[in-house]
């Protein structure tokens, strides 16, 4: 007779069926034991919680986001009562069980299976996902408030340290992301430091822009070896600069835009220059004076013309939106990450970007089916659809998988 917690045994193990619906189409089981052997944690031993379990606890934790740890566990295995005789009784673990387990899996997994799965989603005809070839990117940063352990201060730092700034509660740890805008898919991210500011972030993101993409940012990042960086990838990139930035006149065009240049700081003498064009526009509203200025580094205005560029930016609006829902729709309103410690900080944000990655994507092909732009439907009740699957659950096949000897992860 099984203790309360636990489930009958049927001959297989309960770990191998626990499903998360669409999660686990997303990353299926056989892609997580790829990026689990990668990292070096599979089990040597066979383990209550083993690293592919745990990895999807990751992922039902980010997406139910608030749940104890205990109630997480139960609503993986919610629906699965009915299966009998299993190998070995499973029992609920414990907090602390699920605590140390995910110290063991530690935050490279979440992001090695976050750099293999999470690419842009958007279909050549998808509506509003690009302009004239380009595929519309945005990057921008966020912050995330973490739990006030010594752990987390010491390695993250918090806001209001400066003079005559309040301290903030809690500790915050800087995400910078690309995003699709079209899609709202986030497929590139960096986590760091609050000292760290966004632009110092961007550089290990950059890796992931190619030709045919337009990369748009917003005045808070600028800088001009950033520039020749991204610009480097062979991306077109389109980017608001602040007023007080030197643009000479080069060149002027009909459309009202103008060729110039930028250059490093240091470089007063203007010895490497980079060119490119300047759009400025103001948004014609009564009381707003506000002029716009973007920098681009498409220089035909006949591939693109200045009135187009101008109304296009604001697309760049988009990754605010993506971030809005996954800190306020998917956290919660004030979200607080629960981990503890920096590495599972990470974990932890890498989850969330999964979660989000999945739900986006399941979006996009709806939509796409339907000939829809993805923005026409509800991320909010995609996310309440998605979180009944899981606790109305039909499980995966078995798929056991023998572990191998590993000295390092015990």
């Amino acid at each position: 007779m099984p203790r309360p917690g636990q489930v009958k045994s049927s001959g297989e193990r309960l770990s191998d069926r626990i499903a998360l619906g669409v999660l686990t189409r997303v990353y299926p089981p056989r892609v997580v034991d790829e990026v689990i052997a990668e990292c070096g944690r599979r089990e040597q031993r066979s383990r209550l919680l083993p690293a592919r379990v745990v990895v999807y606890f990751v992922l039902a934790m980010c997406l139910f986001s608030g749940q104890g740890y205990e109630e997480v566990a139960r609503l993986l295995t919610q629906g699965l009562e009915r299966v009998r005789q299993w190998e070995k009784p499973w029992q609920v673990p414990t907090t602390g069980a699920i605590g140390r387990a995910r110290r063991r899996l530690g935050p490279e997994p979440l992001k090695a299976l976050f750099a293999r799965v999470c690419q842009p989603v958007a279909a050549p005809d998808t509506a509003g996902a690009w302009y004239r070839g380009w595929r519309l990117v945005a990057v921008d940063g966020t912050v995330f408030d973490v739990p006030d352990t010594e752990a987390n201060s010491t390695f993250f730092g918090r806001p209001g340290s400066g003079r005559g700034q309040q301290r903030s509660a809690y500790p915050q740890v800087r995400v910078a992301a690309l995003v699709e805008c079209g899609t709202h898919a986030v497929f590139a991210a960096a986590t760091g430091p609050l000292s760290l500011h966004e632009q110092q972030l961007i550089p290990a993101l950059l890796g992931r822009l190619e030709p045919g993409t337009l990369l748009m940012a917003d005045r808070g990042i600028t800088g001009f070896e950033l520039w020749k960086a991204a610009s480097g990838t062979g991306a077109d990139l389109l980017w608001r600069v602040r007023k007080n930035v030197v643009l000479p006149l080069l060149e002027a065009f009909e459309d009202g835009s103008y060729l110039s240049e930028i250059v490093a700081t240091g470089d007063r003498h203007r010895r490497d220059p980079a060119r490119i064009r300047v759009i400025e526009y103001t948004l014609g509203r009564a009381g707003d004076n506000t002029v716009y200025r973007l920098i681009t580094t498409i220089c035909d205005p006949d591939q693109a013309p200045a009135t187009d560029l101008a109304n296009l930016y604001h697309q760049r609006w988009e990754i605010e939106n993506t971030l809005d829902e996954i800190k306020t729709h998917q956290g919660g309103r004030q979200l607080v990450l629960r981990s503890q410690y920096p590495d599972g900080v990470e974990q932890e944000i890498y989850g969330f970007l999964l979660v989000h990655h999945a739900l986006r994507d399941v979006m996009h092909h709806t939509a796409h089916q339907a000939g829809l732009d993805p923005d026409r439907l509800s991320f909010t009740r995609t996310l309440r659809i998605a979180r009944r699957h899981v606790t109305d659950q039909a499980a995966l096949s078995p798929l056991t998988t023998q572990p191998s000897p590993d000295p390092h992860h015990p």
